[in-house]
């Protein structure tokens, strides 16, 4: 965790966000964000034994003695922290990690990004109802249905599944309004696919304005007219807002690649910005969206396989919910980004690790990165020899 997060990043992340503190403390800041992070690489563990694997390495590097803090001292220590240093954090380190020797991370040029949303489950405190809301009611007259949850959508290097971009926000706040905010993220070399589920001119365009390629699926009621036949099988069309029924606004035009899979009735259409089909073959084009299919497997790493079964976030008010769950972002990031140095040593695709095999190495490893001081690094007056 210190070479994936540097105590001087983290040092820089307290104090841009105002978190450095002015007196020493049994749980100083620094050591705090380290406590989130193993909290996230060891869930289901309950705070002080989370404390224990993460500091047992440390006792002889300290001078005097150091006593594992309560669940209660450690709780109000993730509260005086709060969400925005592990927020401003993830935004300094989380980055796409492929490079062009990378196998499976780039298409002609163009580096292969997923977009798509979740939810998360939260305990079922008052606090979390009330900041982030419910899933709706199935219509059997109970008051209370399931989990309170938090909404994330997230951007994903399909090549690696670094997660190099992500949006929260309350149940009720719609996938396209986080979608808009992770846009910013995308690059000119990026090609960004998508689930039909993200389709509307207005979020197209958005997405588009940022210079990045697009591949989305559209679904089966959405009228594409033919405006041009192309050699390569694919056509040009035009796309409309729904709202605007008569088409009394310019349609935004785009190219349409249709294709079915064997064994599957279904015709799936997509629509991209790229118009040229020699630059991109429409056949190649429905191979490369299967890639979409890598954001589904990088929430099962981290729901599934970091998170444990069931997944259920620990904590019982919002800003630890946030605060937790840029945790297991940045802990996931971490592990891919070890995954592809392992791939790239041994001329491997990243996807061919085992990232189960991965997290038990890391996880066995924290109790022996005793690098890090826990406390904040201060000027130490110089000794003179006599």
């Amino acid at each position: 965790m210190t070479a994936a997060f540097p105590p001087s990043l983290v040092d820089a992340a307290l104090a841009s966000t105002g978190r450095l503190e002015q007196r020493s403390r049994l749980l100083p800041a620094r050591l705090v964000v380290y406590f989130v992070l193993a909290m996230c690489l060891f869930s289901g563990q309950g705070y002080e034994e989370v404390a224990r694997l993460l500091t047992e390495g440390l006792r002889e590097r300290w001078r005097g003695q150091w006593t594992v803090p309560s669940s209660a001292a450690i709780a109000k220590a993730r509260s005086r922290l709060g969400v925005e240093p592990v927020k401003d954090l993830f935004a300094t380190v989380c980055h796409p990690v492929a490079d062009d020797a990378t196998r499976g991370a780039f298409y002609r040029g163009w580096r292969l990004c997923a977009i798509d949303g979740t939810t998360f489950d939260l305990p079922d405190s008052t606090a979390n109802v009330d900041a982030f809301g419910r899933p709706p009611r199935s219509g059997r007259g109970e008051l209370h249905v399931g989990h309170p949850q938090i909404r994330m959508v997230g951007l994903v290097e399909c090549g690696t599944h670094a997660v190099f971009a992500a949006e929260i926000g309350p149940l009720r706040t719609g996938e396209h309004a986080l979608a808009r905010q992770v846009f910013a993220s995308l690059r000119p070399d990026t090609l960004l696919l998508a689930d039909r589920g993200f389709f509307g001119v207005e979020l197209w365009q958005s997405a588009a304005a940022t210079g990045a390629d697009l591949l989305w699926r559209v679904r089966k009621d959405i009228v594409l007219a033919v405006v041009e036949q192309l050699p390569d099988g694919s056509y040009l069309s035009e796309i409309f807002d729904q709202k605007d029924i008569h088409h009394t606004r310019r349609g935004v035009r785009v190219r349409v690649v249709e294709y079915m899979i064997t064994g599957h009735e279904d015709v799936y259409r997509l629509i991209t910005t790229i118009m040229d089909p020699i630059a991109a073959p429409a056949a190649e084009l429905a191979a490369v969206y299967a890639q979409r299919w890598e954001f589904e497997s990088t929430l099962d790493e981290i729901k599934t396989h970091l998170g444990g079964p069931h997944l259920v976030l620990r904590s019982q008010y919002p800003d630890g919910a946030e605060q937790e769950l840029y945790g297991f972002l940045l802990v996931h990031h971490a592990i891919r980004t070890l995954m592809h140095q392992a791939a790239r040593e041994g001329d491997h695709d990243p996807d061919r690790i085992s990232f189960i095999r991965s997290l038990r190495v890391a996880r066995r490893q924290v109790t022996d990165q005793a690098a890090f001081s826990p406390r904040q690094t201060r000027p130490r007056t110089q000794r003179h020899a006599h």
